[in-house]
């Protein structure tokens, strides 16, 4: 049977000191919950009484019931008091959680620089402040604050600070790398010793900032640890703390540990996205496991080898994470991509088609004037269902017209455009705070009339692109356009010497492709009646 690992989530306390990242109460009991369903075992929520959110979220929770234990985080009392006494011991005995972890220094240099107090003194604010909280019946976590850097100065003086609070009851001794400049080996001796002279379980807490958070928690672990904190996409302050999403699979996939229950691990691609977009952070596409890139093919020798057997250049299922396998198509594609993609999308293609060569010839025709597919696969699905036959626009664009003007230093735009449905045109008006968002907002009122769902379409994320930098205003643009509707998201792009007009065709792109997603969800589970209420009765 493989050996339980315990995952500690601080993506609500540590993560939230990441820059650009700001979460309010609501924001976190989201991610909290999202956290549950995955099936953490602890997560660790903030502090109770450092500021008004974490106040109120510790309010709100416990109406959550939540599986995972939730955690305060709070130091050690203050220097030459008592336990009793201290107002943030007292703040996360008084927020009800059932458990807490509390920082505590154990490098003897910030023990003189930083707490300005004696050696002894810090030891006695350790022992006092975990027995505070076992008499308060609350599972309690050490966190070593700069453990590793302490361990190298003054080994003595950082297992007695475990000792400390191991003598004062604490049910886990974390071990911290808070500045993230210890290499992997250092850090399996170090635990290797520590699990060695200590019976408190061991945990691990690691930075980012030599890009070693995850290979040396996997150290850790190797070496005793049974508890890995971490946060998910590895938000945390200056480079980050040890990302989750790496390490859950790491463990349980590669090296059979058992972190999460059965088939939850599935969910993780779904957790880290869905907390991305309430940080409101970006992923990075070539993140490991959960990023969009991360089972990405671009290169025809690749893709023609992952037809046969995907495990040619996959180290795992991507559906056991969650994710899925991509074809990209670009200038560097063979026809194994084409068809490839094709496939994926039902379309019956072959070698032996010549369609697939003409359309193989005509993507890289486009990408050596400008295109760039691979970062917009929703257009690239529209060029191949048009290709092969097998699409039928749900609107035709007739004309668009933009005017913009200064009012008293205020910027208006102001689009016109037709387009014709169902043999009827349709001609709408609209203002916007640029040229592109009053495009936007007359397509989008243009084709509500006849589509409602597409009031659930929103434009996410704009990018454009110079091509030819040395033709100054007269280069070629490109631009991606991210949309995002009530099922998924996905991009488009446009080319043009002009930025309104490939914004335009950006703009197009994504509305049919939201068309086709909205039928190929909606018209084989709905019953007639149902269709033409949602709009739907005519694509």
């Amino acid at each position: 049977m493989s050996s339980k690992i315990f995952i500690f989530d601080t993506t609500l306390r540590d993560g939230t000191q990441g820059e650009g990242i700001s979460l309010s109460a609501d924001d976190k009991l989201k991610i909290a919950q999202k956290l549950d369903s995955l099936g953490v075992h602890y997560i660790e929520g903030g502090n109770p009484g450092s500021n008004g959110k974490d106040i109120e979220f510790f309010q709100r929770v416990k109406s959550l019931k939540l599986n995972a234990k939730l955690t305060a985080f709070g130091s050690t009392r203050r220097k030459n008091s008592i336990a009793e006494h201290d107002a943030s011991l007292l703040r996360i005995i008084e927020s009800g959680v059932p458990a807490a972890t509390l920082v505590g220094k154990a490098w003897d240099f910030h023990v003189h620089i930083a707490l300005q107090t004696t050696l002894e003194e810090n030891l006695a604010m350790i022992q006092d402040s975990f027995a505070f909280l076992k008499r308060n019946s609350m599972e309690a976590m050490y966190d070593a604050e700069h453990f590793f850097d302490g361990y190298k100065n003054n080994p003595e003086y950082a297992i007695a600070a475990l000792k400390s609070a191991q003598a004062g009851g604490a049910d886990w001794l974390v071990l911290c790398d808070t500045n993230g400049g210890t290499l992997p080996n250092e850090i399996a001796e170090i635990v290797s010793r520590v699990t060695a002279e200590l019976d408190v379980p061991i945990g691990i807490h690691t930075h980012n900032d030599c890009e070693l958070a995850v290979a040396n928690t996997l150290a850790a672990v190797g070496a005793g640890a049974t508890q890995v904190q971490g946060t998910i996409n590895g938000y945390g302050e200056r480079c980050g703390n040890a990302n989750l999403c790496s390490i859950i699979p790491n463990l349980q996939l590669k090296m059979n540990y058992d972190c999460l229950p059965d088939n939850k691990i599935s969910t993780l691609t779904n957790t880290a996205r869905y907390i991305s977009e309430i940080a409101n952070v970006h992923m990075p596409v070539g993140q490991a496991y959960v990023g969009n890139a991360a089972f990405a093919h671009k290169g025809g020798i690749h893709v023609s080898a992952i037809m046969k057997d995907s495990k040619t250049y996959e180290h795992i299922q991507p559906e056991l994470v969650g994710n899925k396998q991509r074809v990209l198509v670009s200038e560097l594609a063979g026809q194994s991509n084409i068809i490839s993609k094709a496939s994926a999308l039902g379309l019956n293609v072959n070698t032996n088609n010549e369609k697939t060569k003409e359309i193989m010839d005509h993507i890289k025709e486009l990408e050596h004037e400008g295109y760039q597919f691979e970062a917009a696969d929703a257009s690239l699905e529209l060029l191949l269902r048009k290709a092969f036959g097998d699409w039928k626009p749900a609107f035709h664009v007739d004309s668009f017209k933009i005017h913009s003007e200064n009012k008293n230093n205020i910027m208006i735009s102001e689009a016109i455009v037709k387009i014709t449905v169902d043999g009827k045109q349709i001609y709408t008006v609209a203002e916007g705070n640029g040229p592109v968002n009053a495009l936007d907002t007359a397509l989008r009122k243009a084709l509500v009339q006849h589509y409602p769902d597409i009031e659930h379409v929103h434009l996410t994320d704009y990018k454009v692109r110079v091509i030819d930098e040395k033709d100054a205003t007269a280069a070629k643009v490109r631009v991606l356009i991210e949309s995002t509707g009530k099922l998924n998201s996905w991009n488009t792009v446009g080319l043009s010497g002009n930025v309104i007009d490939a914004s335009w065709a950006a703009i197009v792109d994504s509305f049919h492709y939201a068309l086709i997603s909205l039928e190929k969800a909606t018209i084989n589970s709905l019953p007639n009646a149902t269709l033409e209420h949602a709009g739907l009765a005519n694509l």
